[in-house]
């Protein structure tokens, strides 16, 4: 397993950072009525896809040197003036000072999650989907579906609202990535998304509709996309996942180890 130093994390960060921007562009692409916007603050990417949107964050903020004060005062005024608290992923990795700024400023802690990473060599191979389930990339008239299906998968956490809708259309439209359905019995069952950027493999926005559930969906999910960013010549595959989930445990059983935990904090307009 590689080792995580500051040059790994920025690669895995700005795989994800790229991830979202891409994402916000096919919303841009398919709604530009839709106040979207992206903006490169502080090293990092900020996007704004709708006041409550998971995507609605910044991601990498930190990870190229010293963040200024001013920086931090852009980086909010783009989440406030769109109506949204300032929400950003920290990376661990990143110097001490940020941390030290944004508790000045009264940030508070959302969440944590894990990183996972996982090394792509030439003698990997990847079992068929389990019996029962077929994997494939969704055709381009199937935006609807493929969204519908993710979208509803992860309902007990994000309600399906027309805006949660459109932004995974986003990311059924991004650029350098793929869009997977997964079927039980031949009933469409699941969905997921991979992508490749500068060498790493980003696995994102997989679910699994509830009926569907213990059949191997996501472990089939897992490995098609570690299937298809090996062939994009990516040597490192990235997951992220809530600590201690059954998400978690799906991930480490095909190869993951978690390379550092960050945090999600944010700020409110006072």
């Amino acid at each position: 397993m590689k080792f995580m130093d500051l040059e790994l994390a920025r690669r895995v960060e700005m795989a994800e950072a790229f991830a979202a921007r891409a994402c916000a562009e096919g919303v841009i692409r398919m709604r530009p009525d839709l106040p979207v916007a992206i903006e490169s603050i502080a090293g990092g990417i900020a996007v704004f896809t709708g006041v409550g949107s998971p995507i609605s964050q910044a991601v990498g903020v930190g990870l190229n040197g010293t963040v200024g004060e001013t920086e931090l005062d852009r980086l909010e005024e783009f989440f406030w003036s769109r109506g949204a608290r300032a929400e950003l992923e920290v990376c661990p990795l990143v110097e001490l000072s940020v941390y030290e700024h944004l508790a000045k400023r009264g940030y508070v802690l959302l969440e944590v999650s894990n990183v996972f990473v996982r090394e792509l060599v030439a003698q990997d191979s990847f079992d068929e989907p389990a019996p029962g389930v077929t994997i494939r990339e969704a055709e381009p008239g199937e935006a609807k579906l493929w969204t519908q299906t993710v979208a509803q998968g992860f309902a007990e956490h994000f309600p399906v609202t027309p805006e949660i809708l459109d932004v995974m259309e986003g990311f059924f439209e991004r650029k350098g990535a793929v869009s997977l359905l997964a079927f039980v019995d031949g009933k469409v069952a699941g969905g997921g998304v991979v992508s490749a950027h500068e060498g790493v493999g980003g696995l994102f926005g997989a679910s699994t509709l509830t009926e569907f559930r213990r059949r191997g969906v996501q472990s089939s999910l897992l490995r098609a996309r570690l299937a298809w960013a090996k062939k994009r010549a990516c040597d490192i595959a990235v997951s992220i996942a809530q600590p201690g989930s059954a998400s978690q445990r799906n991930i480490e059983r095909h190869g993951f180890r978690v390379m550092y935990t960050r945090t999600k904090l944010a700020r409110a307009k006072p």
